[in-house]
């Protein structure tokens, strides 16, 4: 029992001189600071941003490592496109056979046009034939009542008049079928022409999964780590890297319910890094959540309500991004200082920034 009670009384001396510690260090980090001026410890984070696969598939090459700087627009992994390739070449192959059917079609269009002008003089021939034929048994019909002719050239005649409307009937019925077969010509010259829409349209969604087999960098970063290797089989929507947006940089902290809710979105903040703490970061708030993040178990009093703590977060400049990007590290530790009372001036200690 007394050695259990000398193990519990160095366990407390111990939280006793840690607590200890973290006081001192606050009181020596902040003693500065007026009562105008808000602050909160945290971590240098970034957006983080995931490279994944579109469809499934083996890796080929992943040319950064962990740890590179990367462009927008930087080749980062390539899945293997052997089948996408030999796809590419068949659809080509179809497009090429739908082309030569269109001009196929089109000659078969040309035929059928000339054969229904033909059939349409052969319609002419017949239709004056006809007439022909007619105005003959007329006046032989005629004469026939005077006995000018005989019964026999009649009848000829009459003959000659029904095999004349047989032939004008035939013609039609000819230039009928010639016309029909223009219609079916012109169809097969339309069937050819969806065909080669179809084959280019196949030719296009197997480049674009051929484009989209390369993976590209979306935006400035740094290769965070790999999640999958070379070789590897991935299916779709696999990550494969994760990368870090190096340009949308902030801070994380938290403030209790008095100061936080003077806090506005777009308001000054100015970050001192550990390992830069002569200077300050210029940042700007962009977001201030709207319930607390921790809470007492019971919130019936007000000095209970004040120890609610809300999250704020601070945007590092953009544009200073882009001047010291390669120089950026998530996971810094520091101190986030945000002036809540206008009338107060910025300390000495956060009048340097970083420009």
């Amino acid at each position: 029992m007394r050695d259990n009670n000398k193990k519990w009384g160095l366990i407390g001396l111990a939280i006793a001189i840690a607590a200890a510690g973290y006081f001192l260090w606050g009181r020596i980090g902040t003693s500065d600071v007026a009562e105008g001026i808000a602050y909160g410890n945290g971590r240098i984070e970034a957006t983080e941003i995931d490279i994944s696969a579109l469809a499934g598939g083996r890796i080929s090459e992943i040319l950064p490592q962990e740890g590179d700087f990367v462009k927008a627009g930087d080749v980062l992994v390539q899945m293997d496109i052997t089948l996408l390739t030999a796809q590419k070449r068949q659809a080509e192959a179809q497009l090429k056979r739908a082309q030569i059917g269109i001009e196929t079609a089109k000659a078969l269009v040309a035929q059928a046009e000339a054969q229904e002008r033909a059939a349409a003089a052969l319609v002419d021939q017949a239709r004056a034939a006809a007439d022909a034929a007619a105005s003959r048994l007329a006046r032989s019909k005629q004469l026939k009542q005077t006995n000018v002719i005989s019964q026999q050239v009649l009848d000829d005649d009459l003959a000659t008049d029904l095999q004349a409307k047989a032939g004008l009937a035939s013609a039609e019925a000819s230039q009928a079928a010639a016309t029909a077969g223009v219609g079916s010509a012109k169809a097969q010259v339309v069937d050819a022409e969806a065909a080669v829409e179809a084959a280019q349209a196949a030719i296009e969604a197997i480049q674009s999964s051929i484009d989209d087999a390369t993976l590209r960098s979306p935006r400035d970063g740094r290769v965070q780590y790999r999640i999958a290797q070379e070789g590897e089989v991935v299916g779709a929507g696999s990550r494969i890297l994760n990368l870090v947006d190096l340009a949308d940089v902030y801070m994380t902290f938290f403030l209790p319910t008095p100061q936080a809710g003077r806090v506005q979105v777009g308001q000054e903040v100015r970050i001192v890094m550990d390992t830069l703490p002569d200077m300050a970061v210029p940042a700007t708030v962009s977001y201030v959540a709207d319930v607390a993040q921790f809470t007492p178990k019971t919130v019936e009093t007000v000095e209970e309500r004040e120890k609610l703590m809300f999250r704020v977060r601070a945007r590092v400049d953009p544009a200073l991004l882009q001047t010291y990007i390669e120089y950026v590290k998530t996971g810094l530790p520091g101190m986030a200082y945000l002036r809540i009372d206008p009338e107060v001036e910025w300390p000495a200690f956060l009048s340097e920034i970083v420009k």
